[in-house]
């Protein structure tokens, strides 16, 4: 028998609206959209709780967006700024798993099966629900999330108690939470094959499960399996790694600022101790090239200070942090200690020139 399968689906909610709302709280209970111009034909990019009670969506013309809601706010995307939230995301999922997916800069797959099978952790549900605390806590941003045992369930998982929410569907409960699901649902349906299912009086997936494979084929092609496996929650698909890791981290936010320097040092055992824990359970292929310190001050500024060695120890990591609470002189409010990895060497290292 095959090791059970964990997976969880990771969403920020309302990505963009949120950074912005954390970064300026007098947008905070405005309705916001993100995106191009009225005047244009910009569209809305995502927008805020707020806007959606407008009718307000993404993929609007921001035009229409300003008829629904007169008083929403409108701000042009900052892309860096969201790229730069969802490599801090990243880092956080990758403190549990390196077998991520992401399908955006603000959604991913994670398979947590090896952590749960070997009793890391009691359940994919206790990964998520840490996760979305230490988003919540260190990014200042709300994530949902849906955990389930295979990739479709825990994407739909994911939507069902947006915002801030998670949902977990068991090996159990999965049969009735899918034969209940609309067939808009189902990956890969769009309006044109929605409206050829309606046309058939297939509304639901416990409808579509009345037809068989062969006629679902002959209607609607090689969509046909998709179609006969997920409307009985059946996914084979595996959570496609993207990337190998670059780095590894450890971070504390404290509850109250740390005052000084000798605060800071105190904090460096513990969070070491994190880390060598972290690094020994991955394999021989990583291999260290850069320790480093990451501080986020009181006023919410961060520096990173690294430095260029094979090697990270007590020492090494006192004489980081002196140099970054230097750049500051204030209170520290979160504090990191990291790695940085050398890119794994290739067989032939002219394949580079061609790439």
């Amino acid at each position: 028998m095959s090791p059970e399968r964990h997976i969880i689906h990771c969403d920020a909610d309302c990505f963009y609206a949120s950074v912005e709302m954390r970064d300026d709280p007098s947008l905070i209970g405005r309705p916001l959209a993100i995106g191009g111009e009225a005047k244009g034909r910009g569209v809305v990019a995502t927008c805020n709780y707020e806007a959606r009670k407008f009718g307000v969506r993404s993929a609007m013309p921001m035009a229409y967006a300003r008829r629904l809601c007169p008083g929403i706010l409108s701000m042009r995307p900052n892309m860096e700024k969201y790229r730069e939230v969802s490599r801090q995301m990243q880092d956080i999922f990758y403190r549990y798993t390196d077998v991520i997916e992401p399908l955006s800069l603000d959604e991913a797959f994670l398979d947590v099966s090896q952590q749960v099978n070997q009793g890391a952790y009691d359940s994919a549900a206790a990964i998520a629900e840490l996760i979305r605390q230490e988003i919540k806590a260190e990014l200042g941003i709300t994530v949902s999330a849906g955990v389930a045992h295979n990739k479709f369930i825990a994407k739909v998982a994911s939507d069902w108690k947006k915002p801030n929410g998670l949902t977990v569907i068991s090996q159990a409960e999965q049969g009735d939470f899918v034969a209940a699901l609309g067939v808009n649902k189902i990956y890969g349906v769009g309006k044109v094959t929605e409206q050829k299912l309606l046309s058939m009086g297939i509304t639901h997936c416990y409808q579509l499960k009345d037809y068989d494979l062969e006629f679902l084929q002959a209607k609607f092609g090689s969509f046909g399996r998709r179609l006969y496996d997920l409307c009985r929650g059946n996914d084979y698909r595996p959570v496609e790694r993207s990337r190998r890791r670059k780095s590894l981290s450890v971070e504390h936010t404290f509850a109250s600022d740390l005052p000084d320097l000798a605060a800071c040092f105190e904090q460096i055992p513990g969070l070491l101790e994190g880390l060598h824990k972290r690094l020994s359970a991955l394999d021989d292929s990583y291999v260290i090239s850069k320790p480093f310190v990451k501080l986020k001050f009181h006023d919410f500024s961060s520096t990173t200070v690294e430095k260029q060695s094979a090697h990270y120890s007590l020492e090494a990591y006192q004489q980081l942090i002196s140099e970054a609470f230097e750049r500051s002189f204030q209170p520290v409010r979160l504090l990191g200690l990291g790695v940085r990895f050398q890119e794994p060497q290739t067989e032939d290292p002219q394949s580079d020139l061609f790439a």
